[in-house]
């Protein structure tokens, strides 16, 4: 069987054109199952969506029948088609697009399992997506056998890739895969060659253990370890890390862990990685769980950085950051807190297509 990269597809960075984004719209599931916490979810998917809707077209898979609920909150100029779903993020479910040596249009089908099979997860009808999206795009599709997710991968567009041991290495989702299968995998499928591999993700990422009276647990919602809440490219070369300067939080040790093999890291080219710390938020717990909190899991759109805001002090310094990285981009903080409680960020719930040569950036989806 070919491989994308055989057919001399790969995927370009996120920093690359995009021809529109892709997000999926929040409906009753065991994620938000409280009407209270749906109508939250709803407004901050609704205020991504906007906000990306500034700088390049977007389009809202609902499930049946809520396209015109979501249409009120959405607001005008933004699409909506309608699909059966089980949660609502795109990152994950959706596809991964590639571009090809003459400006085709592909995507990788991931196999999705619901981030490893998790209790809490459904996925009947998020396994289809994929494939959906795919389609609506008008790209040619590759099915990977691979159990992985968008969340879980990050390129730098020239032959690097970012993946974490708990996720594809993980017996909930590929188990009997060697990395070396693994790895085999990713490249014949993204187009890359040198994979860094983290240990593992931040720690509001894994299921809560037994705790000791009192004190703070992990949420039970999460991806066992994705890496776009650590660790994301900003340009080849570059990586953005997070970093929680408070030795109070388990996450102390554990970026300090992945800024320094990140630092010690090469990239496909055999540059050495340079780091940038962005400290977390101050903001150690959050309903009474340990906080994920993270302005790694931005997303950049055509013209624009949409980074998670938690309404902290440490908003402007990270936004100010990014300004620096991305100069000629406009950074806007968007409130993540009620996406965040549902075991994700605003990278989580959106997914580029980039545009390829010959297709044009605004219009209709075919």
């Amino acid at each position: 069987m070919t491989t994308a990269a055989a057919d001399g597809f790969h995927m370009p960075a996120e920093w690359a054109p995009h021809e529109r984004t892709w997000m999926a719209w929040p409906g009753p599931n065991p994620t938000f199952d409280d009407p209270d916490d749906l109508a939250e979810a709803c407004a901050a998917w609704a205020a991504v969506a906007r906000t990306v809707r500034g700088f390049e077209p977007v389009t809202v898979v609902c499930g049946p029948g809520r396209s015109a609920e979501a249409r009120a909150l959405l607001g005008p100029g933004i699409e909506t088609v309608e699909h059966d779903l089980d949660d609502a993020w795109m990152r994950d479910i959706g596809p991964t697009f590639l571009t090809g040596p003459s400006g085709e249009l592909a995507a990788v089908d991931w196999t999705f399992n619901g981030w490893g099979a998790q209790t809490w997860a459904r996925w009947e009808h998020d396994a289809t997506i994929g494939a959906y999206v795919a389609d609506l795009a008008g790209a040619r599709t590759y099915a990977s056998r691979l159990v992985n997710e968008g969340g879980a991968i990050h390129v730098d567009g020239e032959g690097t890739v970012l993946l974490t041991e708990t996720v594809q290495l993980g017996p909930e989702r590929n188990p009997g895969w060697t990395r070396a299968e693994v790895e085999a995998e990713i490249h014949g499928m993204l187009g890359t060659r040198k994979a860094i591999w983290l240990p593992r993700g931040l720690t509001g990422d894994y299921p809560a253990p037994p705790a000791e009276e009192g004190s703070a647990v992990p949420d039970s919602f999460g991806t066992l370890g994705h890496v776009d809440i650590v660790a994301a490219f900003a340009r080849p070369g570059v990586v953005v890390a997070h970093s929680q300067p408070d030795p109070a939080h388990p996450d102390h040790e554990v970026s300090k862990e992945i800024i320094g093999l990140l630092g010690a890291a090469t990239d496909a080219h055999g540059r050495p990685i340079e780091v940038v710390e962005v400290p977390a938020p101050t903001v150690l717990e959050a309903d009474g769980h340990w906080a994920d909190y993270s302005y790694i899991n931005h997303y950049l759109c055509n013209g624009g950085v949409v980074l998670c805001g938690f309404d902290d002090p440490r908003d402007e310094s990270a936004a100010g950051i990014f300004r620096r990285l991305f100069p000629e981009r406009t950074v806007t903080l968007v409130d993540a807190r009620a996406i965040f409680a549902g075991g994700g960020g605003i990278h989580c719930v959106t997914q580029q297509q980039p545009r390829a040569r010959g297709r044009r950036a605004e219009g209709g989806i075919r």
